[in-house]
């Protein structure tokens, strides 16, 4: 392959920068800086570890890196002594920087205690290289492979490590229908839930006969509990900016947008950051590379409405519209930004696509199920004992991502079931945990995978109450155009609310059945989706609803309306019928001969009297206690 100049030169010039790094005499320094790690304190991490090496007068290099995807561990630091592999440290906070950072630099001592690892295959006086840890081995880092090892905002570093070299081939080697067909090969689908097939998407901007035509890359990443888009965003934003590069330049496409949720300034900043560098490098504008194809990228920011995921509806928000999905066909592909020929692809699609050039289709094709291939990203949260991101190839079981990748549930408690598919998917049961993690095993149960985010639970856990947190999620983001959505939405949102304050008749489980139905004729899929938590709960969780309905009792004793605190005059200690009386926010609690009483009435269920006093204060049934105490109520 004969690489274009301008391409040579950049990367030459970056590949110098790249080994001057590598081969410098003074250690380096460097914290992740996301979002997620910015929440965390890596700030204030970053800031005491400057003002520690100046205090000491230490020779350091000290930068930012993206993540790594170990949120449990954050603020993450990574320290590299000349010529020896990098150790990671975590979490590290602003109050524990200075101490690591004598210890290491000044003592030689590698803080094993804190240490998360090292890069490589060995270890290193005492610290376990990553690629032998559960969380690593479960793996394959292909669109993670920069994230918390590059600084994402340095585009040298990207182009150093392989980056825009699927541009380059493509521009001087390949046609527009090879690269489509490495995507057909490849088998590369939608990763935003819809599981298209990218190279058809593309194909059909290609085939479009109006002008001008765009590319729109999807990052508003509104699922509660998914931040895979985040990660890449925000750690390794180049990489989404050259599949959308090579995908202007297949389709005939002159303009490309970035929709980044109002909720991910981090993300913004990096991206917008990202294409000014691509801009001022020649990858972006004017004859791309010195070629024959031009090639812009705007950021725009959304405006904080889950409804903009659906791609009608992000149209219309970049139109300055109200983001409001509209009726198919005509599809984008005829008919999207400004009326024009449109293709909309998820953030982890278009990252797909540099990885699936450099190596071919087959290479993509060589992982994964019959079905779905490659790797797929997912963000574990809730019960587990490792919040994180991983990627794992297609087919991997649940099990292993709870295990391996999320160090399994706190002790002693049982997984219940786990959220997915964000707020349109639901509940699914603990006897999934064997099941491949592809797309056609959830669509062939009535329900869907989604863009990755996982949720674990446990027995402190009601599904009800979250099926009804789902629900209210999903009708307060309903565009309200169709009255199918607007209005069903909010009687399964009234009907939830009744059961879960232990007011629900068998009747209404009916009545969700039957508008489970209707709401399939909503104008979108948003619509469509929004009984998806209700349908997939009953039919795994049916007993939960017998519970709640016929015995008006909570298992999980989460619903305030079926439970109480009570408490236990023989339990308290020394003392702590004063503490409760003066903790409870609400006067619920009274001094009562030397104990304490909780008045029921009064009572807000927000359970600091269990937290101060576990003991002595205890969590019940209402339906244990005489009608007249509820009565009083």
């Amino acid at each position: 392959m004969v690489s274009l100049e301008a391409f040579i030169a950049l990367q030459t010039q970056a590949q110098a920068r790249w080994r001057a790094r590598g081969e410098s005499a003074v250690p380096r320094i460097e914290v992740g800086m996301d979002s997620s790690n910015q929440h965390a304190g890596a700030a204030a991490t970053l800031q005491a570890v400057r003002d520690t090496i100046q205090r000491l007068g230490l020779q350091v290099a000290v930068g930012a890196v993206g993540c790594s995807g170990m949120c449990w561990a954050e603020p993450i630091v990574v320290i590299t002594h000349p010529g020896e592999p990098s150790v990671s440290y975590g979490p590290v906070t602003a109050t524990a920087a200075p101490g690591l950072v004598e210890d290491v630099l000044l003592r030689g001592d590698r803080r094993p205690d804190l240490a998360l690892g090292v890069t490589g295959d060995q270890p290193l006086e005492g610290i376990a290289p990553f690629s032998q840890q559960p969380y690593f081995q479960a793996q394959r880092r292909w669109l993670l492979e920069r994230c918390g090892v590059v600084d994402p905002e340095d585009i040298d570093h990207y182009l150093a490590t392989g980056g825009y070299r699927a541009l380059d081939k493509a521009l001087s080697s390949m046609t527009p229908e090879g690269v489509i067909k490495e995507l057909l090969d490849a088998n590369l689908t939608g990763r935003g839930g819809a599981n298209f097939p990218a190279g058809r998407k593309w194909d059909f901007l290609r085939t479009a006969t109006a002008t001008p035509k765009y590319m729109l890359c999807n990052a508003d990443e509104g699922d509660p509990g998914a931040f895979v888009n985040r990660i890449l965003l925000e750690s390794d934003p180049h990489l989404i900016l050259e599949g959308m590069i090579i995908g202007g330049w297949v389709t005939g496409a002159s303009l490309g947008f970035v929709y980044i949720r109002d909720e991910y300034p981090v993300s913004v900043e990096r991206v917008e950051r990202a294409v000014q560098q691509a801009r001022a490098s020649g990858l972006l504008g004017e004859h791309v590379l010195g070629s024959d194809f031009s090639f812009d990228i705007q950021v725009v920011r959304g405006a904080g409405a889950y409804v903009c995921g659906e791609e009608t509806g992000l149209i219309a928000s970049i139109q300055d519209y109200r983001g409001m999905p509209r009726i198919k066909p005509p599809f984008p592909a005829q008919s999207g930004v400004f009326y024009k020929p449109t293709n909309v692809n998820n953030v982890e699609t278009y990252a797909c696509v540099p990885g699936i050039l450099n190596n071919g289709g087959a290479w993509f094709a060589g992982v994964g199920t019959e079905r779905n291939k490659g790797t797929k990203l997912f963000s574990l949260s809730g019960r587990v004992n490792r919040t994180c991101i991983v990627e794992v190839d297609l087919g991997t079981s649940i099990r292993t991502l709870l295990e391996s990748c999320g160090g399994g549930l706190g002790e002693g408690h049982t997984l219940k079931g786990i959220q997915q598919g964000g707020p349109l998917g639901g509940i699914i049961p603990a006897t999934w945990l064997d099941t491949p993690l592809d797309p056609a095993n959830f669509s062939s149960e009535g329900t869907i995978m989604g863009s990755g985010g996982l949720i674990f639970l446990d027995e402190r856990d009601c599904v009800i109450d979250m099926c009804k947190w789902l629900l209210t999620f999903d009708q307060d983001e309903s565009c309200a155009r169709c009255t199918t959505c607007r209005v069903g939405s909010m009687r399964m949102v009234d009907i939830m609310e009744r059961m879960t304050a232990g007011q629900g008749a068998e009747e209404d489980l009916e009545t969700m059945r039957h508008l489970s139905g209707v709401m399939q004729n909503a104008n979108c899929v948003h619509g469509q989706f929004i009984p998806g938590p209700f349908t997939s709960t009953y039919k795994w969780f049916r007993e939960e609803f017998e519970s709640h309905i016929q015995e008006r009792r909570c298992p999980a004793k989460v619903c305030s309306a079926m439970v109480e605190y009570v408490v236990q005059p023989e339990a308290l200690a020394d003392g702590h019928a004063e503490q409760l009386v003066a903790l409870c926010p609400v006067g619920a609690i009274v001094r009562d001969e030397g104990s304490a009483t909780i008045l029921q009435h009064r009572c807000v269920r927000c359970g600091l009297c269990a937290q101060a006093a576990p003991e002595a204060v205890r969590l019940n049934d209402i339906r244990s206690y005489e009608p007249a105490v509820r009565e009083v109520r």
